[in-house]
């Protein structure tokens, strides 16, 4: 409220007063001069040692789970804040039970607000439940506080720049839940012994021999011993499962993503990984989505390790909806890098041409593919030689995530996905 104005009125009537002699119209200037003092000195104070937090139950989660959270504004001073309005960013994509969100400028944010007054060393504190229903990563904050003094003249604003970070899996389930068989889908477990090198972990080098591929030449040492140097790779029977996922739902990108499809086929993928997971087999995972400024595609390679599963569901988490390359050009950069014995389950909710030559010219190299079509109007025979599951339908419920029939059309990441996603992933795809 105090602007400039206030200044002449209270000069005016200190010379009204002296002019006419009236002590009432000098006193009235001088409370006023009092008030905008201690007005100023309070707002000056009112937000220092006041904080924002938010506590979540969970900072990870699967979708259809709720969370609980719960924002806190305290006062660890003996001034009191006698108003104090909160903002605080909210993905839109999540909701609050009981709480209707206001509308936010910044697209996929809507905004939580809170009005309180604070005593000396005081805290108030809300609660929520929010239902997770669709996997993504989201992001709460920053936030804003805006307090003033106690008679309302001046007003400050204060952000609070902690933004906090939740994962939300994409739904899982037991196989045969999907339509699956109940017994080794991808094959059998045991072992035959068979001694792989795996291309992933060099151990040395040798002389080129005639039956080397020249993918094997390794040019650095051939450029120090004057002869053609291959690499030696690391001999393994560790059973691998590579899950190839196609993220588009239809053959024509313009066409836009049916987003029920996509997240029954993001589904498939991470349930696929799971099982092989409780199997002990090395896992990995490729998909042609990627993250908000990134052209890369998604690449987990195959691990025992025992936070890998993690890492898999991570990267299906923050994979966005639109495919950044086609399937079979993804399958076929991607297999040279994988064990030869690896099998290679590719999850797609629509099967081309293009697709099935590639998975038929790898069958004739000698490789072990699996495709898990979610596409309604694929019915051709299996290829002989390729593990085929047709899984039209919807085994999930997605309506609460997506609505009946979802559907988007292509666009582009948001500046605000770019700078939150910027620097939080590392070059195997994995989150930092």
């Amino acid at each position: 409220m105090f602007n400039e104005d206030w200044i002449w009125i209270i000069i005016l009537l200190l010379l009204l007063g002296a002019i006419l002699g009236q002590s009432a119209l000098i006193l009235i200037p001088i409370l006023l001069g009092i008030v905008i003092l201690i007005g100023w000195l309070w707002n000056r104070f009112v937000l220092r040692r006041t904080t924002y937090e938010r506590v979540f139950s969970e900072r990870r989660l699967f979708a259809g789970e709720t969370l609980h959270m719960s924002v806190s504004i305290s006062n660890t001073k003996p001034l009191p804040v006698p108003w104090l309005q909160m903002e605080d960013l909210f993905p839109a994509e999540l909701s609050i039970a009981d709480r209707k969100l206001a509308s936010s400028s910044i697209p996929r944010r809507h905004i939580l607000n809170h009005v309180a007054s604070l005593g000396p060393y005081e805290r108030v504190r809300w609660k929520y439940e929010i239902a997770c229903d669709a996997r993504g990563f989201y992001f709460f904050g920053p936030a804003s506080l805006s307090a003033g003094d106690i008679f309302g003249v001046f007003g400050q604003n204060k952000t609070v720049e902690t933004v906090d970070r939740l994962i939300v899996y994409p739904r899982v389930a037991e196989l045969p839940e999907l339509g699956f068989p109940g017994k080794e889908p991808f094959g059998e477990q045991t072992a035959q012994q068979r001694i792989f090198e795996d291309p992933s972990r060099t151990i040395g080098v040798r002389e080129y021999r005639p039956e080397d591929s020249l993918r094997r030449v390794h040019w650095k040492a051939t450029a120090r011993q004057g002869d053609l140097q291959v690499k030696v790779y690391e001999p393994t029977i560790t059973q691998q499962l590579v899950v190839f996922l196609n993220v588009a739902t239809y053959a024509q990108p313009w066409l836009g993503v049916d987003r029920r499809r996509q997240e029954h086929t993001i589904s498939i993928a991470a349930s696929t990984a799971l099982h092989a997971t409780k199997r002990k087999f090395a896992v990995g995972l490729i998909a042609n989505g990627s993250v908000p400024n990134s052209d890369q595609p998604i690449k987990v390679l195959p691990s025992r390790a025992p936070d890998q599963l993690t890492h898999i569901l991570e990267a299906l988490a923050a994979v966005t909806g639109f495919a950044r390359s086609k399937v079979d050009e993804l399958l076929k950069a991607g297999s040279p890098e994988l064990a030869w014995g690896a099998t290679f389950v590719v999850v797609t909710a629509v099967v081309t041409d293009d697709l099935l030559g590639e998975m038929m010219r790898l069958r004739d190299a000698g490789r072990r593919l699996v495709l898990v079509s979610t596409d309604p109007n694929y019915e051709s025979d299996s290829p002989s030689g390729i593990t085929v599951y047709h899984l039209p339908s919807i085994a999930l419920d997605f309506a609460g995530a997506w609505g009946e029939g979802a559907h988007e059309a292509p666009q582009e990441d948001t500046p605000d996905d770019d700078a939150i996603f910027r620097g939080r992933w590392d070059g195997s795809g994995v989150p930092s």
